[in-house]
């Protein structure tokens, strides 16, 4: 069987993998939750509290995939409301699934970015 590599568009990071407490993006670890979007790159996110970062994806894209961590769970509702303000969908799910979900569309070049806690 032959595989062909996945092909991200102008640089952007897929989530390579995940651990207890860690997430592997293009290629370097972060520990603890971590924001993942289009000209920013990985950076360390301090969770649901922090919807500073969040809220200025406002323009850069149209899905933010939250990954709630190792299980499905409601995102708060003042949360949703402002990225829904901005024009920002919110897609949230377990981590795991988050990252798949972010991974494919960003390879189909779709505006994305995930913001992930941990497993």
């Amino acid at each position: 069987m032959q595989l062909t590599d996945a092909r991200y568009p102008g640089g952007a990071l897929p989530v390579d993998g995940y651990g207890p407490g860690y997430f592997r993006v293009g290629g370097k670890i972060h520990d603890g939750p971590v924001l993942v979007a289009p000209g920013q790159g990985a950076i360390d996110w301090a969770g649901l509290d922090d919807q500073a970062p969040l809220l200025a994806l406002e323009g850069a894209v149209d899905v933010l995939f939250l990954g709630m961590g190792a299980d499905i769970d409601r995102p708060p509702h003042d949360l949703v409301a402002a990225l829904d303000q901005r024009g920002i969908m919110v897609e949230a799910m377990s981590s795991p699934s988050a990252a798949r979900s972010y991974n494919v569309l960003l390879s189909e070049g779709r505006r994305v970015a995930c913001a992930l806690l941990t497993v």
